[in-house]
């Protein structure tokens, strides 16, 4: 009698158990409108979108499955509310850093997004603050944080619902939602260049604090994107005071000219060729040659022949950019230089090749 006492008593504990686990259940996969995640990085900034997929499946997608403009919710709050953009939960988009969608600032942070389509291939885009509701259900315009009329294109049919990201560039790309033939583009960009400075400076207060390559890298950055070139030429300060060598001075460099400072220029580059190395010098040769900078990387061959007189390399590259820019006799002159101090195969190879090209062998 005890043991049937006891077994009745825990019943109700046990049906309490059951139910509760059944309303938890358990992870399995979720068929249909799988859910997905498509991510993007633009400069160093990331794009991230979390959705569930849709397909076609031969219904009538737009003015049917889903609704044209904005339509009352059956469940939840009631409101008039825009398409979840995808199927079940929120889509959810995420920024790692501000941003401006569609022309409007949007802080960095999740976001819920929303879509209208209309009749007439208009429609809208809509970030709200509330991601975490369950679709449409409980939308509220006052969550809004941007709302912005777009164009729909026509596009080839797409099965099952998908994000992408097209059109990227530097600062800039567009996120499109891509199903049956509509295609829904939102435009977003990225201040890159000041993303990429407040991030350097929160770097190098970390570990490439103590080395000069980061220094060096994040004035570089400067000095090629053209911006921020005062922030520059204090970072390149620094890795100078750690390491005085020709990439350093080269950078200096660069950034004096920028700045219109012209006589510390000439002075710090005058200091860069004379700690530069044959191998330093030969590529920053070829470099300024690839720039259309023929003067220049004819100075810069020049000076490594003078640092490095013995070494046949040095005159096939002198050789090799008088012969690109049309001095056959300078050219002639330096490739038989370099023929005469006994050149290692592939040096020997170029010589060669460019004399019986100028009709000198």
């Amino acid at each position: 009698m005890r043991k049937l006492f006891a077994s009745v008593a825990s019943i109700p504990l046990i049906l309490m158990f059951c139910q509760f686990a059944a309303a938890q259940g358990i992870t399995a996969p979720r068929v249909p409108s799988p859910s997905a995640v498509v991510s993007q990085t633009i400069g160093i900034s990331t794009v991230e979108v979390n959705y569930s997929r849709p397909s076609v499946k031969g219904r009538a997608i737009w003015g049917g499955l889903v609704s044209y403009g904005y339509n009352v919710q059956a469940v939840g709050a009631g409101n008039s509310a825009p398409w979840r953009a995808g199927a079940n939960e929120n889509t959810v988009i995420k920024f790692s850093d501000d941003a401006t969608v569609e022309g409007h600032l949007v802080p960095a942070g999740s976001y819920g997004l929303f879509f209208v389509i209309n009749q007439d291939n208009t429609g809208e885009v809509i970030l709200s603050k509330d991601y975490k509701s369950w679709g449409s259900f409980y939308y509220d315009p006052k969550n809004d944080l941007i709302r912005s009329k777009i164009d729909l294109r026509e596009i080839p049919h797409t099965e099952m619902l998908t994000y992408d990201f097209i059109n990227l560039t530097k600062n800039s790309g567009e996120l499109v939602l891509n199903w049956e033939k509509k295609q829904f583009p939102v435009k977003i960009e990225f201040a890159v260049d000041e993303i990429v400075m407040k991030n350097a400076e929160a770097e190098l207060k970390g570990q490439r604090f103590f080395n000069w390559t980061g220094f060096a890298s994040a004035a570089a950055y400067a000095l090629q994107n053209k911006t921020h070139y005062d922030e520059g030429l204090v970072w390149i300060d620094k890795a100078i005071g750690m390491n005085r060598n020709f990439t350093t001075l080269n950078t200096k460099t660069g950034l004096l000219r920028e700045l219109n400072r012209t006589a510390e220029a000439d002075k710090t580059y005058n200091e860069a060729l004379s700690v530069a190395t044959e191998i330093e010098l030969n590529n920053f040769g070829y470099q300024l040659l690839a720039e259309g900078q023929q003067d220049k990387a004819i100075e810069v061959f020049i000076v490594n022949t003078q640092k490095n007189p013995k070494s046949a390399n040095v005159w096939d590259s002198l050789g090799e950019c008088y012969a690109l820019i049309g001095d056959k006799k300078n050219a002639i002159s330096n490739f038989k230089k370099s023929l005469s101090l006994n050149p290692p195969p592939a040096t020997k190879a170029n010589s060669e090749k460019y004399l019986k090209q100028l009709g000198a062998m």
